[in-house]
């Protein structure tokens, strides 16, 4: 069974590629790319370069707040990892009365529109606290009466082998009428691996040629400072000369200047890089290049991102890590194909 996928709010392709890649050794089961839409113009052209080189015109460069839906080809499959911006734990958590709140509700248009068997939709784990735990309910809710069974689920990445901790909500969905069960994949197969961000970024080393590996010019100062700064401290944590302390009022975040501790997977990728929110090399006194990014969020590094140095920064952070969605995807297809795997209860009460 070929399951064509149709993609909203796609991204730079990080669950496009977990989805192509998706293998459980019976071909008879797999994911191909139909279409895909994204509001950003460089997100496309990475998603048209990687994704589906053969047929960029099937990737559409246009706001789903305008986007006819209708003239899409059918599909069997559809993911969105909608917008997070008034979700996410940092910022000001508008959730529903925010702009891009409801951007969710399109993506339930789409199931309604197309009836696909299946799909696959992602958030970060602050939506469960937006509008005091109504907004979460509200999208499980239409979920629901779109005709599918749902299971949501909070994916800790760094459990599943990738080398960041990264906490997302997944949800599930199988049509009603469709008689196949999803299971949480359980974590237990990749407990042994090395996830830490020293292998993830030095093993193998980064090819010289690599694309997306330009280093950012770091001032004086800020060397100085980040050469204060033992690994898996940050700005407010390490012991710092007065001259070079920042002097913020109010919340501290803890990813301002933090350094990777080399033995840990890294903390969250994220999409923004001023006032010291970029993430600091254990050893060098210095961001990480957006290929080191791309790694922890284990983007192969023949992945060439278009844009901008600071698009492609944004791209990387607001992706879904690559092999974290293949690992999903695959668990999807066995549903599908009847085959047993190891799985667990899924964390998040409907």
């Amino acid at each position: 069974m070929v399951f064509r996928l149709g993609e909203l709010f796609c991204g730079p392709g990080g669950i496009a590629w977990g989805a192509t890649h998706a293998d459980i050794a019976n071909p008879d089961f797999r994911i191909v790319h139909q279409w895909a839409n994204d509001y950003d113009a460089s997100t496309c052209d990475t998603y048209r370069r990687n994704i589906c080189p053969d047929a960029p015109e099937t990737v559409y460069h246009e706001d789903i707040r305008k986007f006819d839906m209708s003239k899409l080809a059918p599909i069997d499959a559809l993911a969105f990892g909608f917008p997070c911006n008034d979700y996410s734990v940092v910022g000001e958590q508008k959730g529903m009365e925010g702009v891009y709140g409801p951007l969710y509700s399109y993506g339930v248009k789409a199931l309604k529109l197309f009836k696909p068997q299946w799909f696959l939709a992602e958030n970060v784990g602050g939506l469960r606290n937006a509008n005091e735990g109504k907004a979460f309910t509200k999208i499980l809710t239409e979920l629901r009466d779109a005709g599918y069974t749902i299971t949501p689920h909070l994916y800790k990445f760094e459990e599943y082998g990738i080398p960041q901790a990264r906490h997302r909500i997944i949800i599930v969905g199988i049509k009603n009428d469709i008689p196949v069960t999803f299971k949480v994949p359980s974590t237990e197969p990749y407990q042994g691996i090395d996830n830490s961000c020293r292998t993830a970024i030095e093993v193998p080393p980064i090819p010289e040629d690599a694309a997306n590996n330009e280093r950012t010019k770091q001032s004086a100062v800020v060397v100085r400072r980040l050469q204060h700064i033992l690994p898996g401290q940050n700005a407010f944590t390490a012991d710092l000369p007065d001259d070079l302390k920042l002097n913020i009022k109010g919340a501290k975040i803890s990813q301002i200047y933090k350094r990777l501790d080399p033995e840990k997977p890294s903390y969250t990728v994220t999409g923004s890089g001023g006032g010291g929110t970029h993430i600091y090399h254990w050893l060098e006194p210095r961001a990480l290049t957006n290929r080191e990014r791309a790694r922890l969020q284990t983007f192969p590094d023949t992945y060439e991102f278009q844009g901008s140095k600071e698009s492609v920064r944004k791209q990387i952070g607001m992706a879904v890590p690559c092999r974290g969605a293949k690992i999903i995807f695959e668990a999807i297809l066995k549903c599908f194909a009847g085959i047993d795997y190891p799985s667990i209860d899924a964390n998040i009460n409907e």
